[in-house]
């Protein structure tokens, strides 16, 4: 099952290491799927990145929403030893014939 795919900033963590969803990337991709952030809602994020040649290959990492409530701003907590690359996700071609 595929979740929403939502841009955070991965440098932009809560006291418990979770990701504010507050940047202006996040509500644009938020408002664009019309989505509306609920606690225990799943979500994959992704940021920039690049590999060691320059090529655009964004961070992934899958995500469950919560609300801070000490910060008043919903938060994302994700597995930090699963983030993983987007070229990694790309299935190969296969050569026929």
């Amino acid at each position: 099952m595929t979740h929403p795919r939502v841009y955070a900033d991965f440098q932009n963590l809560d006291d418990e290491n979770r990701l504010r969803l507050t940047c202006a990337g996040t509500r644009r991709d938020l408002e664009r799927q019309a989505l509306e952030l609920r606690e225990g809602m799943a979500l994959t994020l992704y940021t920039d990145d690049a590999t060691d040649d320059g090529q655009s290959d964004e961070l992934l990492a899958d995500a469950v929403v919560h609300f801070n409530e000490a910060e008043s701003c919903w938060v994302a907590a994700i597995n930090w030893q699963a983030i993983r690359h987007a070229s990694a996700e790309q299935k190969p071609h296969r050569k026929t014939g």
